[in-house]
């Protein structure tokens, strides 16, 4: 890419901020190369070749020393002239680097704007750049090996392999429209545009299911725990996260604000909230604390509904009691699908088989005034027996949660965002229609319509059709060296 098609030079620190053996600034730009030799004393810079050299500043004096990369255009990251300073990792020494670039004519880069450059210059797509965040973001093996597949462009290869198999049934269909009487050319009824069709929703539901998993691994999944004081909800949460995170005591009430760690339990990122014990008070500060575990059960993916089952002989009263408000708000099925309940001190009763436990509680609820109500009730919800003293049953709670949030991720697993799934879900959606049109209405023009709008759909995944806006707010969340 000749210089004079390059944009104005752009610099940032490349390497995290603190203390480190190496630090990096990075350039790319039409004077990237300039502003290195300027720097480093060179008359020129070979490319991808290591030059040590001694940073000057303007007077000429040594700055840092250290190496000097040079990738000449298109073959960088940004598709641009790139120049890398890599001398010792003091944030004093990074600065004082930085400012003498700032000298010299370049600016300073802003966030996600090395990685914009790189999509303009179709060095990546916008799955790989998202990727390039989620791969920096990881808490886990299992996020960072996910984001680097996508990297790579596996998941950009699904979704383009999907718009070509579009692209050529939009083809057949403009050809059955254009050329009607055509022996060679099969006419809208003749079943192969349907089966295409059936084959391509097909194609979308496989890349949904693995973007589903992909979202969860990368998002992870929010859940809070609630019960009434001294149910055990703050042990849990010690136990969950393996260390003495909460205060936990005999007094009833410890717990008055939310606290909230984040844990990974088998793969799955959980965002688990510890909430006040929900009960009637006087207590002003206790009160507050119980309206902000409301407020944040409301916003819980999953609510984990602790009880002491040595001491509640109706807990799906208590929780239709306790969360009579959530229930009035979300309704009674939105209800069930987030409430897990949890058994604790389960080992107190390892004298009684599970099986009485369930017929305990069944029973109470035969004796109740709504029988068939309080017997759905039941039947709906997940349930799970541990104790916090011992940690019986918290490797059984952690599948219970990755069951109840469709947490099975393959091992070739896909990072994605929720941005990826609305876009795919358009895309079915579109070819849903498309064969509706098809097939009730055979409206070749219409069938085409609804394909072109899939296909759209699923070039906003990979920035093929995105707007500005989109593009904007999606690299403004990447920090400033990349």
């Amino acid at each position: 890419m000749p210089n004079s098609t390059q944009q104005p030079t752009i610099v940032a620190i490349a390497s995290p901020i603190g203390q480190g053996g190496v630090g990096v600034i990075r350039l790319s730009g039409r004077t990237a190369h300039a502003i290195g030799c300027a720097i480093s004393g060179k008359s020129a810079l070979t490319p991808r070749h290591a030059h040590f050299a001694k940073f000057k500043n303007v007077q000429g004096a040594t700055i840092d020393e250290g190496v000097v990369l040079y990738f000449k255009a298109p073959h960088s990251f940004t598709g641009e002239d790139v120049v890398e300073l890599q001398g010792h990792g003091g944030m004093v020494l990074q600065n004082m680097l930085l400012a003498r670039c700032f000298e010299l004519g370049a600016r300073q880069a802003n966030a996600g704007e090395f990685s914009m450059r790189a999509f303009e210059n179709d060095k990546i797509d916008l799955v790989q750049a998202e990727a390039i965040a989620d791969a920096i973001s990881a808490t886990s093996i299992a996020q960072a090996t996910s984001a680097i597949r996508s990297l790579s462009g596996e998941f950009s290869s699904k979704i383009n392999e999907l718009s070509e198999n579009i692209t050529n049934l939009r083809l057949y269909v403009e050809a059955s429209i254009d050329f009607p009487d055509e022996e060679d050319v099969d006419f809208l009824s003749d079943g192969v545009i349907e089966g295409k069709l059936n084959a391509i929703t097909a194609q979308i539901d496989e890349i949904l299911a693995t973007a589903k998993q992909g979202q969860l691994l990368r998002d992870g999944v929010q859940v809070v725990l609630a019960g009434r004081p001294n149910a055990g909800k703050s042990s849990l949460l010690n136990r969950l996260a393996g260390t003495e995170r909460a205060i936990v005591t005999d007094v009833a009430g410890t717990t008055r604000d939310t606290l909230s760690e984040t844990l990974i339990l088998d793969g799955l990122n959980v965002h688990l909230t510890d909430t006040a014990g929900l009960r009637a008070t006087d207590d002003k500060v206790e009160q507050i604390g119980i309206d902000r575990a409301k407020s944040a059960m409301k916003q819980a993916d999953i609510l984990l509904f602790v009880y002491d089952v040595g001491v509640e002989k109706t807990p799906f009263d208590l929780a239709k009691e306790l969360f009579a408000d959530i229930i009035a708000e979300i309704g009674m099925v939105s209800f069930e699908h987030k409430l897990i309940m949890v058994a604790n001190k389960s080992d107190l009763l390892d004298d009684v088989p599970r099986e009485t436990i369930a017929h305990i509680t069944h029973t109470t609820h035969q004796n109740s005034s709504n029988v068939s109500r309080e017997t759905s009730f039941m039947a709906n919800v997940s349930q799970a027996y541990i104790s916090c003293q011992t940690g019986q049953g918290m490797n059984e709670l952690v599948q219970l949660l990755k069951n109840k949030v469709g947490f099975h991720p393959p091992e070739n697993s896909l990072i994605a965002r929720t941005r990826h799934i609305d876009a795919l879900k358009r895309a079915k959606a579109h070819t849903n229609d498309a064969h509706e049109q098809l097939t009730i209405y055979h409206a070749g023009e219409l069938v085409a319509e609804s394909l072109r709008l899939s296909q759209m759909a699923l070039g906003e995944i990979t920035g093929q059709m995105s707007a500005d806006e989109l593009l904007g707010r999606i690299f403004s969340s990447f920090c400033i060296g990349k």
